[in-house]
């Protein structure tokens, strides 16, 4: 599929099932239609055909001509110039959204337009040949797997040490500097944003704006243009970065989107699919309308073939490329054909899974789609990990004291409850407190409430359900103890995240106490709400070595075993009273305080309350290793402790103790 160079040209295939001609338009290099060819050949209702003098950078795209009847869910325009589903090379952008349209008035009964699309679409780009990586990636373990989830213009945009030329762009990310931090951080993985070539979506075309996040896919396997530091040079440039993150021991993981695509419902422009056979890629009605379970207005159909192939063939061309797993927005979308119930063994997961290549890789599934029935935490195959909102939303409930311990335990030992059954690992939790949708860690204890205003949506979008609080000021005030009652909270919640058993998901900037000024959906905010503020700052220059303290703490040699989940026997989940916990306790809903004993050697202390409380220690040595209520998480006196001894909790603290005579990060 796609376009391949040959000795004499290029080979061209498309499928098309509803299809009655195919035609391949070559464009100059002045955006003008140079050379139109019929793809005569027609093979499992694939169109193809070769074309002599085609060299790499040629521009192209394809006509599709037949039945138009968007009623019965056919688009044929040849009007319409449509890319390549398999370009490897995405050019230009889409800059007049009335072109794109394939029809004249009414997109369900209406007439065809008539309007060219050429020079207001994307253009298709015959690529060379590229060869699979061969330098060994680093294969982390995912018990050791500590993800990092970062954008990658918004990571390095604003880098002081990154050369400007470079800044917010694939090799910015590759940089010695960038590197050397996140080594030191201690992360092993980022996890990108989209890199697919995206499109902006008509709504915002409308506004002016753009679209930062990148959730709006046109091509499957051409990296997006714009994070190249030199124009065209997209392809090399993501190799060279996933090489050099190889080269510091950090794997790359992407966020994928074969959910849906860039072209909205029946209404929204025709760029690709919908033109080609939307039959074949998106799942429907039969009044015409598009079935949506993703909230963008259309939903890629995985009961199909087409669908299957191109989703396989993106998946190894990026493995090829050294990608090392795969983060797939929506995913229980992936196991709904025809957007119908959801299956954990549907073919297109199945296929994902025992693929021999793709079966080396992380596979990460955001267990959920826009509708109730797609909400499926804990319910996908062994093959599979899942971002785990439990977690979250009990860790954000826990420290704004909004309920008991109830859930914490399992939380922080790699939520049996929701992967054992399965016979997947504790691993399988991918836990975080906070992603690029949603607060950053900052609002999270800064802001009751959103303030999208900036994405000129009235504030309706972005979720009302924020699980946050304020401490009695909404956003940045200069009051001492609020400030102070904030970097405390968050350094508990940090503390959860990282000391809890599972696998890690830090939102970049994070560490750094960056805030988006209550924005819980800057998706369109290509700017400084979104871009990383590097200025040295005291609260930033403290949380990053907190954070670095924490991660080193995580592998140290007497933390607990994150291959498995842990017995009664090899944890004492623990009362501040000075006794194991008993039943009514954990139903207490004013519980504000849990100790876990780990192996006799490994005792996690977190109080939520707002005021200090005591603790009488177990039976053990124990020494403090980490302090929450400090910057830096330094204990103030690291002296052994005795067994029974009484130990003060300060108000919203998260303590360790390790016994006596390990040693502790410096």
């Amino acid at each position: 599929m796609g376009a391949h160079l040959t000795d004499s040209g290029a080979r061209f295939s498309v499928a098309s099932g509803s299809a009655e001609a195919v035609e391949l338009c070559l464009i100059d290099e002045f955006g003008a239609e140079e050379r139109r060819i019929e793809l005569a050949e027609r093979t499992f209702g694939v169109w193809h055909g070769s074309v002599d003098g085609v060299r790499a950078g040629q521009r192209y795209g394809y006509r599709v001509h037949g039945r138009y009847d968007p009623a019965a869910g056919l688009h044929a325009n040849p009007a319409k110039l449509l890319v390549d589903p398999y370009t490897r090379r995405i050019t230009g952008r889409l800059t007049s959204l009335p072109a794109a349209l394939d029809y004249a008035e009414d997109p369900l009964h209406g007439s065809p337009s008539t309007v060219d699309s050429l020079g207001a679409v994307p253009l298709s780009v015959v690529t060379s040949p590229v060869s699979p990586a061969t330098e060994p990636r680093p294969d982390v373990p995912w018990a050791d797997t500590v993800i990092y989830e970062l954008h990658v213009r918004g990571f390095t945009r604003c880098h002081p040490e990154v050369p400007e030329r470079l800044r917010g762009s694939y090799l910015g990310l590759a940089h010695p500097a960038v590197l050397e931090y996140l080594r030191g951080l201690g992360v092993t993985a980022v996890e990108l944003l989209p890199v697919h070539a995206f499109c902006d979506e008509p709504q915002l075309l409308t506004r002016g704006m753009h679209n930062y996040w990148g959730y709006a896919t046109l091509g499957f396997l051409a990296p997006h243009a714009a994070y190249a530091a030199e124009p065209g040079e997209e392809v090399a440039e993501f190799r060279a970065m996933v090489e050099a993150l190889h080269g510091a021991g950090i794997e790359v993981i992407l966020d994928v989107v074969y959910n849906h695509t860039c072209e909205g419902g029946v209404g929204g422009p025709t760029l690709c699919y919908r033109g080609l056979d939307s039959p074949a890629y998106y799942a429907r009605h039969g009044n015409g309308e598009l079935a949506n379970i993703t909230g963008t207005g259309n939903t890629l159909d995985p009961a199909s073939l087409t669908v299957a192939r191109l989703v396989a063939d993106s998946l190894r061309h990026w493995s090829e490329l050294g990608v090392d797993g795969f983060r797939f927005d929506l995913a229980s979308v992936l196991g709904r054909p025809g957007a119908g119930p959801f299956d954990p063994r549907a073919g297109l997961l199945n296929l994902i899974a025992a693929d021999p290549l793709l079966a080396t890789r992380k596979l990460i599934a955001e267990p959920w789609d826009a509708t109730g029935d797609g909400y499926r935490v804990g319910g996908f195959g062994a093959q599979w990990s899942e971002w785990n909102d439990r977690f979250r939303d009990t860790a954000r409930d826990f420290w704004r004291g909004a309920t008991g311990v109830n859930e914490l335990a399992s939380r922080l030992t790699g939520s049996s409850d929701l992967y054992a059954a399965s016979e997947r690992r504790p691993w399988a939790s991918v836990n975080f407190v906070t992603a690029h949708d949603g607060f950053t860690l900052r609002d999270l204890v800064s802001y009751r409430r959103k303030h999208n205003e900036a994405n000129g949506e009235q504030n309706r979008d972005g979720s009302d359900h924020n699980r946050s609080q304020n401490f009695g000021v909404e956003g940045e005030t200069p009051d001492a103890g609020v400030r102070a009652g904030r970097l405390a909270t968050a350094r508990a919640l940090l503390t959860t995240l990282l000391l809890a058993t599972g696998t890690p998901m830090i939102t970049a900037g994070d560490e750094r106490w960056r805030t988006q000024g209550g924005n819980n959906n800057a998706y369109c905010q290509d700017n400084p709400i979104s871009w990383l503020d590097w200025t040295p700052d005291a609260d930033a220059d403290a949380m990053t070595a907190f954070t670095r303290r924490l991660l080193e703490l995580r592998r140290h040699p007497l933390a607990p075993d994150r291959n498995r989940f842990l017995s009664q026997e090899d944890v004492v989940w623990w009362h501040p009273s000075g006794r194991t916990m008993a039943d009514p306790d954990w139903h207490d809903p004013a519980a504000r305080t849990l100790g876990m004993l780990a192996g006799g050697h490994w005792l996690l202390l977190l109080h939520a309350g707002s005021e200090p409380t005591d603790c009488v220690l177990p039976d053990v040595a124990l020494a403090p290793v980490l302090d929450s209520t400090d910057p830096t998480g330094t204990p103030p006196d690291p002296t052994p402790l005795s067994g029974g001894a009484v130990l003060p909790l300060p108000a919203r603290s998260a303590l360790l103790l390790l016994a006596a005579g390990a040693r502790a990060p410096v």
